[in-house]
């Protein structure tokens, strides 16, 4: 690591930064991943994420330009779950996760000063908090980004700024804090389709290496909702999971404001599977789908009506 302004003795930020994440960026893999083809096959064993070979090829050749990656598409489609995977496969260490919202600036993303200690101390490094931006980098680990749609331009720049030149200032430590390998990379997740939030701005968006994300071909769901049912406890039928499917297509065309992503239909087996155990049965009856299906999939009270009709129809 290289640094600006402070001797090899008080370096008191990355002290703090080992002492409070080393622990919880312990990944349980050997080393960093980066062969596609051995990405692909750990991303179904370990996360029992079916991911296209051609989306990590993607991400991997971004982070080898030292560009951040956004992954952009509906909800439920992997992005975040994805994005965390590739990080660590990348790195060998987890990485951290940031969700984005309209109020967030450099000192909650970088760090600033515990305001007690500061009186006591001053503002110097003892005082310093070093928040999830700054510690990904000190160890040398990714971070997601997630939601960046809810954040302002004057954020993303500095998002931006710090992928580009792989360094963070803190003028009140005068202080340059540099990434010391590769494995400090960025990902980025956006629903362009969700309201209240901003636009991206061309700066951002020229910078970006963008991915498009999308619900899945149906082969990749069933093997998706094959992969994260229930380990234990009652099986699915394949003609009930099939059903699954046709009601969580049908509802995607449908005009619900909120449209079933695959992470819903995994949550939506995993409850009937939970049902049909409760009743004592090994087996999942349609019934115990049918119940799941109205606390899982209605997120508003305006798709209530839809969501019965069509898994009844489907179910009947």
């Amino acid at each position: 690591m290289q640094s600006t302004g402070a001797s090899q003795e008080s370096l008191t930020v990355e002290r703090r930064v080992v002492e409070t994440y080393s622990g919880i960026i312990k990944s349980d893999l050997p080393g960093p991943v980066r062969n596609p083809e051995a990405a692909v096959r750990l991303l179904e064993k370990k996360y029992k994420l079916v991911v296209d070979k051609r989306v990590v090829t993607l991400v991997f050749a971004a982070f080898m330009n030292g560009r951040p990656v956004l992954f952009e598409g509906p909800p439920g489609t992997g992005k975040t779950e994805i994005g965390e995977a590739l990080l660590e496969l990348w790195a060998g260490k987890k990485p951290f996760v940031l969700p984005c919202s309209e109020g967030y600036d450099e000192y909650k993303v970088v760090g600033d000063f515990h305001p007690l200690l500061a009186m006591q101390k001053g503002f110097n490094e003892e005082s310093f908090i070093p928040r999830p931006l700054l510690s990904a980098l000190i160890l040398d680990t990714g971070i997601l980004i997630d939601e960046i749609r809810r954040s302002n331009e004057e954020f993303q720049n500095i998002l931006l700024d710090v992928s580009d030149k792989r360094r963070i200032i803190v003028p009140e430590l005068k202080r340059v804090f540099r990434a010391r390998g590769d494995g400090f990379q960025i990902i980025f997740t956006s629903n362009p389709e969700d309201i209240g939030q901003n636009e991206l701005s061309d700066a951002f968006l020229r910078r970006v290496i963008r991915v498009e994300f999308d619900y899945p071909p149906r082969h990749v769901e069933a093997r998706i909702l094959e992969l994260r049912a229930r380990e234990r406890g009652p099986s699915i039928p394949s003609y009930l999971a099939e059903k699954m499917l046709d009601a969580l297509e049908q509802l995607r065309k449908s005009a619900a404001s909120y449209k079933p992503g695959t992470a819903e239909g995994v949550v939506w087996a995993r409850m009937a599977q939970a049902i049909a155990e409760l009743r004592g049965s090994e087996t999942v009856e349609s019934s115990d789908i049918v119940k799941a299906a109205l606390s899982v999939l209605v997120k508003r009270p305006e798709d209530y009506d839809v969501v019965s009709e069509t898994v009844k129809r489907v179910f009947s």
